[in-house]
């Protein structure tokens, strides 16, 4: 693609000029095509110096997650390849939902903005601009439709291990699908499927993070928070971004490859619901007790006051002293 071949080369010659010419040379295209170019990353928050005479220079690059400015730090041998990156949009499952059938195994929409986010049970997401990541990962697994359950807390686990690369802070996971840091939420994830009843058409992954969003609504503070709050330090949302994918696609082969019984020690490690009464509105009807472990089909394992031990596939969890226990 000659968009990303020319930023690979502006970006190679960073601070320096490079002339029209060069350029024109190495992309095999004419300088009318690279002025185009130009102009359009300007236009994009692209800092590019030209002169007549020495040619174009890159300064600095904006803080957008296109294809180009993640993809340095990729590992991945299939999530991400297909990358669809939008300034605005209602919601990126929403969109994944539309785009499924006919995209690649690993297709990842993100964007810069959500004006219509949504989390679990319906319910809203604040997706600030340009402060956060927000995307949608397309899989097409070749498991049951059952086991796709287990996805949530692969993409848990992902968003977790990336937070800890990246930035080197331990969060926790409320099981199964919230990511938390020092008792407040900062991710997260909306796992959702069409299927037949014993083969998947496709899973989308959502994962909503707070990354360096400074500021919530009343009715949200002292529930919400971001990674730049919390350290007091603004966070690299490429390398995040990457990291997270990169994670994804390791624990999602493992998975598929190992079963849930490979990845179930790190999701009771990184738990913060074991060990703490809880309150789960499921399919069975509200259920209190103590969360006592995750078992090997990925059930959160409660125990009611009775003394009667249930394994819970899903539902909408809430932890005594976590989040006002709502």
């Amino acid at each position: 693609m000659l968009r990303s071949k020319l930023l690979k080369l502006l970006k190679e010659n960073k601070g320096e000029y490079i002339s029209g010419q060069k350029l024109s040379d190495q992309l095999n295209v004419s300088r009318t095509a690279i002025w185009k170019h130009i102009n359009e990353l300007k236009n994009e928050g692209y800092q590019i110096e030209a002169h007549h005479k020495l040619g174009y220079m890159l300064v600095s690059e904006p803080d957008l997650l296109i294809y180009e400015e993640v993809s340095p730090y990729l590992t991945t041998n299939f999530i991400g390849k297909n990358y669809i990156h939008k300034l605005v949009i209602d919601s990126t499952n929403n969109f994944a939902k539309e785009m499924a059938s006919k995209v690649p195994d690993g297709t990842v929409i993100i964007a810069e903005e959500q004006i219509a986010g949504r989390g679990r049970l319906g319910r809203s997401w604040i997706s600030q601009k340009g402060c956060g990541i927000w995307m949608s990962i397309i899989l097409k697994p070749n498991i049951q439709p059952q086991e796709a359950l287990n996805l949530t807390q692969v993409a848990a686990i992902s968003v977790v291990k990336a937070i800890e690369e990246v930035f080197h802070v331990e969060s926790k996971i409320k099981w199964p699908n919230d990511i938390i840091l020092n008792n407040k939420k900062v991710c997260g994830i909306l796992t959702e499927m069409s299927s037949e009843i014993d083969k998947i058409n496709y899973v989308i992954i959502g994962i909503g993070v707070n990354v360096n969003c400074d500021n919530f609504p009343e009715e949200l503070k002292g529930k919400a928070t971001s990674l730049y709050l919390e350290t007091n330090s603004k966070v690299d949302r490429k390398k995040l971004t990457a990291s997270i994918l990169n994670n994804l696609e390791f624990y999602y082969n493992a998975y598929l490859q190992k079963g849930f019984e490979y990845i179930r020690p790190i999701c009771i490690e990184k738990s913060i619901t074991i060990g703490r009464q809880i309150k789960v509105i499921a399919n069975e009807g509200e259920i209190e007790g103590k969360a006592v472990t995750i078992d090997n089909n990925g059930s959160l394992v409660v125990e009611t006051k009775e003394g009667k031990r249930l394994s819970i596939m899903s539902g909408d969890v809430s932890v005594r002293g976590l989040l006002d226990y709502v």
